[in-house]
């Protein structure tokens, strides 16, 4: 390659190379003027401490009681999952059956979709039970022969332990010839899954109205932030600062407004339940039960800080969308 074919091959290179360096320092001006603002911002904060411990503690009560009713309600939903054999259908065969014909119609109910587990309970079973239970000893000597059936227990899966599942799995299985009788209590399952299902929309509905209440205080506290730096912001846009540059100290403040509110909601989640514990479990050893309220795992935690940022900088944005348009330049020239 002759001399001048190297000369645009070289410079080429070194425009590349200016090039990639040019981007380089963009980016590393614009990450260190984010930085600057945002600890900026932060000192501002710390040089308020009673205010900013205000809208903090505020931010933190909201945050905190939706999800502490949260906490609450999957606590419950995990107790009550556990109750599976109140979920149970009862079926007693006919007097008649054999043991052959009772262990054929078990196999036959568990090979049904719809059912996780049947549990047979022999006739004598059931009698000697009784008889242990009852306190009627005696008198059961006195009977020729046992009165008692065989008894299937049916436990239906996950997705059939609804009314409408159990009810339809109890009319098969009383349309078997074998069954005299199945017995199942619908009514606690309503009553249990339209309770569940109120607590879930009232706590939902309750969580918007307190992230909207959040949004409008951070959103009154940036707008009184915008205007104690009025001046500040004229001069700003005087010498040419572009809107994003305007914007962007105030958005960073609403960040660390959700920040610090949702460490807040942190720790009075913890010191409610730590508190509410003790009480619980003197009730829980009333009923024989380990039951105990459980706080938000780590990476719940991280989710609330997140949702709490969120809205703090969602709150911020709306606030100087709305109010920082209204302050132009032309204020000063007008004055």
């Amino acid at each position: 390659m002759s001399r001048r074919e190297r000369q645009p091959a070289d410079r080429r290179a070194r425009g590349a190379g200016r090039s990639a360096s040019s981007i380089k320092s963009v980016l590393a001006g614009y990450r260190s003027h984010h930085l600057k603002v945002a600890k900026d911002s932060a000192r501002r904060l710390w040089q308020a401490p009673v205010a900013s411990a205000m809208t903090w503690a505020v931010m933190g009560i909201a945050l905190a009681l939706p999800v502490g009713l949260l906490l609450l309600l999957a606590s419950l939903q995990g107790v009550s999952a556990g109750w599976e054999s109140a979920a149970r259908v009862t079926v007693y065969l006919a007097d008649e059956v054999s043991d052959a014909d009772a262990r054929d119609l078990q196999a036959r109910v568990s090979g049904r979709g719809d059912v996780a587990e049947v549990v047979m309970i022999h006739r004598e079973e059931a009698l000697a039970e009784f008889r242990a239970d009852s306190g009627l000893a005696d008198a059961l000597d006195y009977l020729d022969e046992n009165p008692l059936p065989h008894t299937l227990l049916v436990t239906p899966v996950d997705d059939a332990r609804t009314a409408a599942g159990v009810d339809t799995l109890a009319g098969e299985l009383e349309a078997e010839g074998q069954v005299a009788r199945v017995q199942v209590d619908l009514g606690w399952l309503q009553r249990l899954a339209a309770m569940t299902d109120l607590i879930a929309r009232a706590v939902w509905v309750l969580t918007l109205l307190l992230a909207a209440a959040v949004i409008l205080v951070i959103g009154n506290t940036i707008r009184l932030a915008i205007e104690n730096r009025r001046d500040e912001i004229l001069v700003a846009k005087l010498v040419g600062g572009t809107d994003s540059f305007v914007r962007r100290p105030f958005l960073y403040t609403g960040a660390w407004y959700g920040l610090g509110g949702g460490l807040v909601a942190l720790v009075i989640l913890q010191l409610s339940i730590w508190w509410l514990n003790g009480s619980v479990k003197e009730l829980v050893v009333l009923y024989n039960s380990d039951f105990a309220l459980s706080g938000l795992p780590l990476d719940g935690a991280a989710g609330l800080l997140l949702v709490a940022v969120a809205l703090g900088w969602l709150g911020a944005w709306l606030a100087v969308r709305r109010h920082l348009d209204a302050i132009e330049p032309g204020e000063i020239a007008g004055a």
